[in-house]
């Protein structure tokens, strides 16, 4: 009999681990920022309370990473600053000038006072589409 209630017991904790683990993977927002890139959606993963962790986001099947920045003098908790990049040029290459003001657009619906600066090589990219006129 012993046995018997031992072993439900086992039971169920085994089933509740495996309920959290499969609701801990479905509600982990790295999991959607990559189901958004397969899928070419827009999708921003930041956390707006830590200002020290950095912003990651998807757009068109591209994978950018903004890093935060706030101004030492001002008092205040305000990003003044987003530096954006991105690790793999094939994926940026394929947008448009609008494109990259979308999702500049995006940044400062969360952080107005924010000044969103490109770095190499997604600058050099906006600059040719700027020239060509695209």
């Amino acid at each position: 009999m012993f046995h018997i209630l031992l072993f439900r017991l086992l039971l169920m904790i085994a089933v509740a681990i495996i309920v959290f683990s499969i609701t801990k993977y479905i509600l982990d927002p790295r999991r959607k920022l990559e189901s958004a890139k397969n899928r070419g959606d827009f999708y921003l993963l930041d956390d707006t309370e830590n200002i020290r962790k950095n912003i990651d986001f998807t757009y068109k099947s591209a994978l950018f990473e903004g890093e935060k920045f706030m101004d030492s003098l001002n008092a205040g908790p305000d990003v003044t600053t987003i530096m954006v990049w991105s690790e793999d040029i094939d994926d940026f290459q394929k947008m448009s000038l609008r494109d990259f003001q979308f999702m500049e657009r995006e940044l400062k619906l969360r952080y107005p006072e924010a000044v969103v600066e490109w770095r190499s090589p997604v600058r050099e990219w906006i600059r040719r589409l700027e020239r060509r006129g695209y």
